[in-house]
């Protein structure tokens, strides 16, 4: 097993001082392993007796290492090299980061933005095989992305069903339709795993395991870790992060999340969604940003924010006041984190397991779409960006005038979401304003690319603490893309997506500056010019 390694300072000590020793003497750990439902309150039993089979996960999924790594050999001699997963959220972004830590190519389509969708299908489309991952089947970005590639497939000659892979609960709609249709195959997961919790299952090693990763190994890493976990010690590193993330006081409801040469890519992506979808509701909840070790957040040292550092088993780290330094492999890490989410939503006092908000932003864009409704008139246009917002705009009669007039509704507490619907591969770039608004804020940002993160941290935005306010940047594509045998095309979906999730936003008093790029590349770059512009005034400011 790879070697785990925790350290921490300040509020985070202290935290670990007050719970550890009540968490060990109510034998939380072997408690969680033993699946207990009671751990979590009256409120959240009939929901955790159903979603506690991630403990077990790293030893029920070993079956499924012969079957997957069998396709995975009959797929490369028939010259099926390149893997497109279609999945959101819980489904998609673990295998992810298992691909890219291995250093493997997954292609993971988990956009409904039209230029990403055709890029995917523009790619190697002889050499390809998609996975189809979802619990129920229902989730219409991956429904929309099958059925596009399904059309491909059949258009250029190929037996689509033969290069479609499912990976669902049993006895789900599409287990049932999946067979129906002969695809390739189908790979069941355990039904008592939440999405965010799936690792460990048929969800991330199907995936991963087709595009060529060791996945036996990081299942014998999970294992041996479990056992760690399963003690009830003063040493157990889980409950350990578990008060960090939870057990603060007052609680430091910003987690910092700083990639410090771990060598584990994209953790922090994954670990947003665990503690956000899982912590942010009933109006409390910890924010997980995702940041590097030098961004502003980390040198800030803000009253509400802690920072969790992710650094290499034989670092020599030098903790400042109020942070945390964790170490160990990628398996090993999750296992720890999903463990530590489960303590500190005892801590909370909250269901680690349930994501009530959720269904508010889907309800809404499916609302959009069934009515189709003319969009909301601009309340001007400043080159190539309209913007729209509410009445805090004020006289805000340029974009960077109605930037700055969102950033002013920042109190003390807030934290700033940027939210991009657009292609996250050709602009990855713009993520650099990320940074550059957590200089000009002096609070926390966090960046999520649309529609991914309404899988992820859009449960905290309206569950979670009412201190959030939101930069909303929408695009227009080069060219929309029709989704077979549905009413509606890619464009009009994220549109949908966007709008839907904005206007949920606003019903929940939070606000939200909408802008939407009329052409894609001049709109990026000045809405980063814009940025730049207020990054360097508050730089002047300061000096």
């Amino acid at each position: 097993m790879s070697t785990l390694s925790y350290e921490a300072t300040g509020a985070a000590q202290q935290a670990l001082e007050q719970h550890l020793p009540a968490l060990v003497e109510d034998r939380i750990a072997t408690r969680i392993f033993a699946k207990d439902h009671t751990l979590w309150g009256s409120d959240a039993e009939s929901e955790s007796a159903i979603r506690l089979g991630w403990v077990e996960a790293a030893t029920v999924s070993q079956p499924l290492v012969k079957d997957i790594l069998e396709l995975r050999e009959a797929l490369r001699a028939e010259g099926v090299t390149r893997i497109v997963l279609c999945g959101m959220g819980g489904s998609s972004l673990a295998p992810e980061v298992i691909a890219g830590t291995a250093g493997v190519e997954l292609t993971v389509l988990d956009s409904t933005d039209p230029d990403q969708v055709r890029a995917a299908l523009a790619d190697r489309l002889a050499e390809t095989a998609i996975v189809v991952s979802s619990k129920s089947g229902s989730t219409v970005e991956t429904d929309s992305q099958r059925r596009i590639f399904e059309q491909a497939f059949n258009d250029a000659g190929i037996d689509a069903a033969s290069r479609i892979i499912i990976v669902t609960d049993p006895g789900s709609p599409l287990d049932k339709a999946s067979r129906e249709a002969g695809y390739r195959a189908v790979f069941n997961a355990d039904p008592n795993v939440g999405g965010r919790f799936s690792a460990l299952t048929a969800f991330g090693l199907v995936p991963s395991g087709l595009a060529g990763v060791d996945i036996q190994a990081f299942l014998d890493e999970a294992e041996e870790t479990a056992e760690v976990l399963n003690e009830d010690a003063p040493e157990n590193i889980g409950l350990a992060l578990g008060t960090a993330l939870g057990g603060t006081t007052p609680l430091r409801n910003k987690i910092v999340i700083a990639e410090d040469g771990s060598g584990i890519k994209g953790f922090a992506d994954w670990a947003e969604q665990l503690i956000a979808e899982s912590t942010g509701k009933l109006g409390t909840g910890v924010l997980p940003v995702v940041a590097g070790p030098g961004s502003p957040e980390v040198a800030e040292g803000a009253d509400d924010v802690l920072v969790v550092r992710l650094v290499a088993a034989d670092a020599d780290v030098d903790l400042a006041e109020n942070q945390v330094a964790i170490a160990g492999g990628l398996a090993a890490q999750m296992m720890v984190w999903e463990f530590a989410t489960a303590v500190a939503g005892r801590l909370l006092g909250i269901n680690p397991f349930d994501q009530p908000d959720v269904e508010a932003a889907k309800v809404a864009a499916r609302g959009l779409l069934d009515a189709q409704p003319e969009p909301t008139p601009a309340a001007f246009v400043d080159g190539a960006i309209e913007v729209r917002g509410g009445q805090w705009l004020g006289s805000a009669s340029t974009a960077a005038e109605a930037v700055s007039a969102l950033l002013d509704t920042l109190a003390a507490d807030s934290y700033l979401s940027v939210q991009a619907y657009f292609d996250r591969l050709a602009y990855a770039g713009f993520e650099g304003v990320r940074d550059e608004l957590a200089a000009v804020t002096r609070r926390p940002v966090t960046f999520g690319w649309g529609p991914r993160f309404l899988h992820s941290t859009g449960q905290f935005h309206k569950g979670g603490p009412a201190i959030g306010v939101f930069l909303q940047v929408t695009a227009a594509a080069a060219e929309d893309l029709a989704i077979p045998e549905r009413p509606f095309t890619f464009g009009e979906l994220i549109a949908a997506q966007a709008a839907g999730d904005a206007q949920v936003l606003e019903e929940h008093g939070r606000p939200v500056l909408r802008l939407h790029l009329t052409d894609r590349a001049a709109g990026v770059a000045q809405l980063q010019d814009i940025v730049a512009a207020l990054s360097s005034r508050a730089s002047a400011t300061e000096s």
